[in-house]
């Protein structure tokens, strides 16, 4: 079965913070944050709850892991008052089960891209916290140098950097197939850049179906094209079948044995963790897919909503979190990108972060996020996996496989 990044480690690793514990003696209740962050993420989520000073309530957080969404629905003492969804498209299905975001800080949820996932019939359900770009790309600097290479400004650069790189002996790229998301990311960034439209209908779309889209065929095709070239992946694609995200990050900057990866923001605390050299860490955005055209940008992020019934504690602590500033030791520690925010970051997060920003850029939220039940685990996730099997084989036909995973997709949108 695929993963995510993020494991799950269950409820018994509940933690107390900010304030006494008076929920256990029974003087006032925690405001209960489910989370689905592990590891260092966790840990710096609970620095900047420490940041927010003395608080009048106790604040108890939650790790479910990939499990975040069984935390709507629970009707207890013991159920969550605010969730971190790291997966905003899950808003729009869950709002029997949300309260408002308090009028002060709704304007929050109402910027470009989060509003149309966020704001139902002119009410605000969520706010976010954390904003992952998606269309980043971690490489060596010295082995593009040692080679006499530049990052790509087009797709078409792109596999001519990967056929030099292999020419001279050189592995291009880690690919943490392992998860199905960076599959899937993958993918969106080359959708989107050849058909943005295509892309905008499906993310919007009550049906979606994405097999009568002759464009994401040609999306397919594209991607086989990179994928299939002999050489390509450290360890060849059974390695990459196993491979998780951390994993293909330390294979490029920690065992050096692939050039470069495709990893969002939050990479950046595992890169320079691992980085066998700290000054040899560099950053590309994915490149248009023909010049003059726009670069694609995919988005993702950890939206905050309120659980009915909710309390006043509860709202108060998603305003205080909202703050530009709240997540300051967070992004201290790396790997973090607030809405909207350009200062405070690494020169990498900067670049990034003023992407995001720019007007004009071709900015969308994560697609399999959006196509619901045809974009998970079972669905996309999974097809784009056998797609990566059928192209990695050697002397692969690319247009057949293209084929048979939009058969799959079919199967899946069939239900």
């Amino acid at each position: 079965m695929l993963s995510s990044r993020r494991a799950f480690l269950g409820t018994a690793a509940t933690l107390l913070l900010a304030g006494c514990s008076s929920d256990v003696l029974g003087l006032r209740r925690a405001v209960r944050v489910a989370v689905s962050w592990s590891g260092e993420e966790l840990r710096a989520f609970h620095k900047v709850l420490d940041s927010l000073g003395t608080l009048n309530y106790p604040v108890e957080v939650v790790p479910l892991g990939d499990a975040i969404s069984t935390a709507f629905g629970v009707r207890s003492t013991r159920r969550p008052d605010i969730v971190m969804l790291p997966q905003p498209g899950l808003v729009p299905r869950h709002l029997s089960d949300l309260e408002p975001i308090p009028d002060d800080i709704a304007p929050l949820g109402q910027a470009r891209l989060w509003k149309e996932l966020l704001v139902h019939e002119g009410t605000t359900y969520g706010v976010p916290f954390k904003t992952a770009h998606k269309s980043a790309v971690w490489y060596r600097p010295s082995v593009f140098r040692q080679v006499g290479v530049q990052p790509p400004r087009q797709w078409s650069e792109w596999l001519a950097l990967n056929r030099t790189l292999t020419q001279a002996g050189v592995t291009p790229m880690a690919l943490a197939a392992g998860d199905g998301w960076v599959l899937t990311d993958f993918l969106e960034n080359v959708l989107l850049g050849i058909a943005p439209s295509v892309y905008s209908e499906l993310a919007t779309a009550k049906d979606p179906r994405p097999s009568q889209q002759p464009q994401f065929g040609a999306a397919l095709r594209l991607l086989g094209s990179m994928w299939s070239a002999p050489g390509l992946l450290a360890g060849g694609v059974e390695e990459s079948l196993v491979q998780q995200f951390p994993d293909a990050l330390v294979e490029v900057f920690g065992h050096r044995r692939a050039a470069m990866v495709l990893a969002s923001d939050f990479a950046e605390p595992v890169v320079r963790s691992f980085a066998a050299d700290p000054n040899d860490i560099g950053l590309f955005t994915f490149p248009p897919m023909t010049a003059g055209a726009p670069a694609p940008v995919v988005v993702g992020g950890d939206v905050m909503v309120l659980q009915k019934p909710t309390s006043e504690d509860a709202r108060d602590l998603v305003r205080r979190l909202s703050a530009q500033t709240a997540p300051d030791p967070w992004i201290a520690e790396g790997g973090f990108l607030v809405d909207g925010r350009t200062t405070g970051y690494s020169p990498e997060l900067t670049r990034l972060a003023e992407q995001l920003t720019r007007p004009g850029e071709q900015l969308q939220f994560d697609l399999s996020d959006r196509l619901g039940r045809i974009g998970d685990i079972n669905g996309l996730w999974r097809v784009l996996t056998d797609f990566l099997i059928a192209v990695g084989r050697p002397n692969a036909a690319v247009p057949d496989a293209v084929d048979d995973a939009m058969a799959e997709l079919r199967k899946v949108e069939e239900g």
